[in-house]
């Protein structure tokens, strides 16, 4: 895997980063989210074929989950789990943001009735619609 850490080194494109720091599963997910408006990089907007640095930070949001990560190294192959780990640091306030989120999904999912009504519960909701 080539890791690349020095600043005056090659750049790697955005969606290609992205992949090989495991935030989407392919390329072409990659390209989409930041197509779709998913992904700023250093307060902008990005474009795939966008060059990041080491230094650089994005902001992106993957379904209900919006991180801020900066660029510790570059890579254009995607490895382990454990190396792709070392490409970015996320921020505190992400961090936090991201398991107070977390937290208030798990109690609203707590409160909702677990799964379909069964019959006697869809005639209870009925009755109290008051219609039959």
């Amino acid at each position: 895997m080539s890791l690349v850490s020095a600043p005056n080194s090659p750049t790697v494109r955005a969606d290609v980063w992205l992949w090989a720091a495991r935030f989407f599963k392919t390329r072409s997910l990659a390209k989409q989210a930041i197509d779709g408006g998913k992904v700023d990089l250093n307060d902008g907007s990005c474009k795939p074929a966008k060059a990041v640095e080491v230094g650089d930070v994005f902001r992106l949001t993957r379904g209900e989950e919006r991180m801020e990560v900066e660029v510790l190294a570059l890579s254009e192959k995607r490895g382990p789990a454990s190396v792709a780990q070392a490409l970015y640091r996320e921020s505190e306030a992400s961090q936090k943001a991201r398991e107070e989120a977390k937290a208030q999904r798990k109690l609203v999912g707590a409160m909702a009735p677990p799964g379909r009504p069964d019959k006697q519960a869809r005639r209870e909701l009925r009755r109290l619609k008051g219609s039959m």
